[in-house]
């Protein structure tokens, strides 16, 4: 799969202008250089990703004020009772981000796999949890994701995350550039709800899905060095 596909067609079809598209590309590598850095980080192979060429805003529902910027997401697909994890990469992180900003969201979004697998893996997946909430969704996000110190050896990358997600990922310079240059020059918008950011999976589909067993393994050992960081935290 070419992860840039999607915006090469936005771009063909004129929805992306030639400067944007330019931009996102030229700064590509900088992502790729993150997926490099997490697996070598990790041990574990970062997941299908690709760019969507479009701004992901997420809200409480259509007639809230309240929204956050969605810059990257984890979404599992079945296709032909197939079962694949992808991570969507939006492309105004591509194009605006800093370098460790671009880095740490993809470690976040990593640690949704890895939670996404996990809880397949143990049946865990019928239904999630729904919040209505955007803080409500953060603290649940916080709370059931690995430790990232449990999952990667890399001291700069731990200190991207910790630093940009203390409680929710916010980047007022990266979000200021996105309205700027992204927004205000009415590019690609996708608007979506707090419960169409949640999995669903029937139980059918899920006795389905074959995974790794060496990757099972690791997610026990990680699952169980995570409970023990996540211990010394609270006491």
């Amino acid at each position: 799969m070419d992860p840039l596909i999607r915006i090469k067609d936005s771009f063909t079809q004129g929805l992306i202008p030639k400067n944007i598209f330019e931009l996102t590309v030229k700064r590509f590598p900088i992502a790729v250089a993150g997926i490099n850095r997490i697996e070598k980080a990790s041990g574990i192979r970062f997941p299908i990703a690709y760019v969507e060429p479009s701004l992901v805003i997420s809200s409480s529902n259509s007639n809230s004020y309240e929204y956050g910027i969605l810059f990257a997401r984890t979404l599992p697909v079945v296709f032909d009772d197939k079962f694949q994890v992808v991570i969507q990469i939006s492309a105004p992180l591509v194009a605006y981000g800093l370098r460790g900003t671009i880095h740490a969201i993809l470690a976040h979004e990593f640690l949704h796999f890895l939670e996404l697998v996990r809880r397949i893996s143990k049946m865990e997946l019928l239904s999630d949890e729904i919040s209505s909430n955007l803080f409500e969704n953060v603290y649940s996000d916080e709370t059931r994701l690995f430790e990232p110190k449990a999952v990667f050896n890399d001291k700069t990358l731990l200190n991207h995350i910790t630093t940009r997600f203390p409680s929710g990922f916010r980047d007022y310079k990266l979000e200021d550039k996105v309205t700027k240059f992204w927004t205000s020059q009415n590019l690609p918008k996708v608007n979506i709800s707090l419960d169409e950011n949640t999995v669903k999976l029937s139980a059918d589909v899920i006795s389905k899905i074959k995974i790794d067993p060496n990757l099972i393994s690791k997610l026990t050992e990680l699952e169980s060095k995570s409970s023990k960081f996540k211990k010394k935290r609270l006491y």
